[in-house]
């Protein structure tokens, strides 16, 4: 396991999604083996897309007020304020996996009422935090290419 490559079978499902699956005899390794990118690299390309989405918003005006805001639901990756309007901002990013592919697809509808959670607990939370007119949730996708050239950023107002 150590060289990158799960190996799946209908026996250790639990073992494979806690990621610590063995091989072993009954497993069909043949032709169904993924090659996984190690979570070091995930986090880090995690960590660049959350930069520069930040960065964006700061060229638009906005001063981050909170990154990585942490509740029983998950995590809120950037909040930011304008002096209008706040934003709860959920940044995706990936290298690029095809024409006309979104980083934004991943956010699925459970996503999408947890951030609403996660935002409502971070209003309540928060008593010093700035007055907003407007209150919105934002998705930031940030997107590169396999050789590791930002592609594009795409910020989506009101997603949710």
């Amino acid at each position: 396991m150590g060289d990158g490559v799960f190996l799946f079978c209908a026996r250790h499902s639990r073992a494979v999604a806690l990621n610590r699956h063995k091989p072993c005899p009954t497993c069909d390794i043949s032709g169904r083996s993924v090659h996984l990118v190690s979570d070091d690299a995930r986090h880090l390309l995690g960590q660049l897309g959350e930069r520069l989405a930040a960065e964006h918003l700061g060229r638009r005006g906005f001063e981050i007020v909170e990154r990585n805001y942490r509740t029983r639901w998950g995590e809120l990756d950037l909040i930011a304020y304008d002096g209008r309007t706040l934003a709860f901002c959920e940044v995706k990013t990936r290298h690029l996996a095809g024409p006309g592919v979104s980083p934004l697809e991943a956010i699925r509808r459970r996503k999408c009422a947890r951030l609403r959670k996660m935002a409502g607990s971070w209003l309540i939370e928060r008593k010093d935090r700035p007055y907003a007119d407007v209150v919105r949730l934002d998705a930031i996708a940030v997107t590169f290419d396999p050789a590791g050239r930002l592609v594009g950023i795409e910020h989506v107002e009101n997603a949710f």
